[in-house]
């Protein structure tokens, strides 16, 4: 963790709706229930044309056989009685078998297991956390299509995207008219159909898309170019003739106003195209926060120099010898000095943690941020992960963290919000933000009567997760632990470099507890001065 600026991120590179542990698994085992029904449904249809071919064999030989003597075959009694009876009876079962529908039970099992299905809105989401991860960590779509993404576990299978996966994420980016995110992964489709890879996606198609979005970022002559490769496929596709001739008479016109412009327009010109590259795939919200959040995500956060190093330490606390502390102190590591952030090693067990799990995954849902205008929690796009609240009373465990977190702060909990426990899946992220109110938003935390949020306690669950810090040195794989802060100063105003985030998860999923400490009740635990700088 570290601020630039005024942020500090949390990193994980192992980690929207469904982009989440918990129904994410349950969709995988619906889906092989799925093909475990469609299997069944295969073996009946054979069965079936098994029966049929049989049949069809047996009534072959022998109409063969009676058509060579039709009168001395139907001459015998048996001859003409079975003949009777096939077509009467047999001819009417092989009509009925042939008819009989064998996909009830899986058409059924479908049918009911739908409702659990993903909806267009989710696939959406999934589409732009993949975008999302590909923008923050700087990943080429060629990286992204084979799956071979930093940190992922090689005992894993992967199927490789398709030119109809690439073509997806193209067209939902054109839905949004991201033309940035369009040509890339249109362009990754075209490679991948230029490589010999087979398709129901022609490449007339993909060119369309892709010759237009490239002219909607101003890259008149590259728009040109697909132009024409387009029409060398289909000279008689209308919307790419009528696009060539207006690309080449635009194209005409500004090589004109180029060729007519002194050095001076020429060098702004050139600026503008430099301007104009730089913000290429951009959002339209894009601010330097943005870009400040992203180089932490990617590890690339200012360094501490080393005079402010050497005042960090790493130290046994038995935090003013409490007595639970004296005998068992607590690993307490110096993290980051403004805002100071202390770091507590081994703070959950491992029954303890997978306890946590067992009682928030029945309950996640979306998490909610507070309105800073009404006070109301509601969901954001910038906030993707699911929660869940737990509270002391319902298990021994949770009332267990709690004290724990109430003997190690020295803080008084029982004003303190319920345990949050969140699980953030692929893309899943949490943009840069404060956890406190600010003055403009007197109302935040109103209903609760407990004053602001003082600090907060962040622990981190995943087990077998690899973290990655922003002061760019390794962090090691302890079982868990927990990070600290102070949100206000003791004064009880805001300290505005705690604004920190979630950078989005590029491998499996996370978990995270925390507990947002409120002021009430801390009044002697935590004296109030007017020194800022205390």
């Amino acid at each position: 963790m570290l601020g630039l600026m005024g942020i500090f991120c949390f990193v994980f590179f192992h980690g929207n709706d469904f982009y989440h542990y918990h129904p994410m698994t349950d969709l995988l085992y619906t889906e092989k229930d799925l093909v475990t029904s469609l299997k069944d449904y295969i073996r009946a249809e054979e069965s079936k044309l098994e029966q049929v071919k049989t049949w069809a064999q047996k009534l072959d030989v022998l109409s063969a056989t009676a058509t060579q003597d039709p009168e001395g075959f139907l001459g015998h009694p048996v001859n003409a009685f079975k003949l009777m009876k096939r077509l009467n009876t047999e001819w009417g079962e092989l009509e009925s078998l042939v008819l009989k529908d064998m996909s009830d039970g899986f058409i059924s099992n479908l049918t009911i297991q739908r409702q659990h299905f993903p909806n267009d809105d989710d696939q959406t989401g999934a589409a732009k956390a993949l975008m999302r991860l590909q923008d923050t960590y700087r990943l080429d779509t060629q990286t992204i299509s084979t799956g071979e993404l930093p940190g992922t576990n090689t005992d894993v299978t992967m199927s490789p995207m398709t030119v109809e996966d690439c073509f997806e994420l193209g067209k939902i980016a054109y839905s949004d008219a991201d033309y940035y995110h369009t040509e890339l992964w249109m362009e990754q489709a075209l490679k991948q159909l230029d490589g010999g890879e087979e398709s129901t996606v022609d490449m007339v198609t993909i060119l369309d898309y892709l010759s237009y979005s490239i002219y909607q970022q101003g890259e008149l002559e590259r728009a040109l170019d697909y132009t024409k490769r387009l029409l060398k496929l289909d000279s008689a596709h209308q919307r790419a003739n009528g696009n060539l001739k207006y690309f080449e008479y635009q194209l005409a016109k500004q090589k004109k106003v180029e060729a007519e412009e002194g050095l001076k327009e020429k060098e702004e010109r050139e600026r503008e195209k430099r301007e104009v590259s730089e913000k290429k795939g951009r959002p339209a919200d894009y601010l330097p926060e943005r870009r400040k959040y992203e180089q932490l995500c990617r590890g690339e956060g200012i360094k501490m120099t080393p005079r402010r190093q050497s005042r960090m330490f790493c130290r046994y606390s038995d935090n003013n010898r409490h007595p639970l502390y004296v005998l068992g102190p607590v690993k307490q590591e110096d993290e980051w000095d403004r805002p100071r952030i202390i770091r507590y090693h081994d703070i959950l067990s491992n029954s303890e943690i997978e306890k946590v799990k067992e009682l928030a995954k029945p309950r996640l849902r979306r998490a909610t941020i507070s309105n800073p205008i009404t006070g109301v929690l509601e969901t954001a796009h910038y906030r993707i992960s699911k929660s869940a609240w737990l509270t002391a009373y319902e298990d021994p465990v949770v009332d267990k963290i709690n004290q724990r977190i109430e003997d190690i702060t020295g803080l008084n909990v029982k004003t303190a919000e319920e345990l949050q426990v969140a699980n953030y899946g692929v893309g899943g992220q949490y943009e840069p933000h404060f956890d406190f109110g600010r003055k403009d938003e007197p109302d935040a935390f109103k209903e609760l009567g407990t004053g602001n949020r003082i600090a907060t306690w962040l622990i981190y669950v995943s087990i077998s997760a690899l973290y990655m810090s922003i002061k760019q040195f390794a962090v090691s794989r302890s079982l868990s632990y927990a990070v600290f802060w102070y949100n206000l100063f003791a004064s009880g105003e805001g300290d505005y470099s705690t604004r920190h985030a979630a950078c989005p998860v590029l491998v499996g999923n996370k978990w995270v507890s925390n507990k947002w400490i409120h002021e009430r009740g801390q009044e002697f635990r935590r004296r109030c001065t007017l020194d800022e700088s205390d």
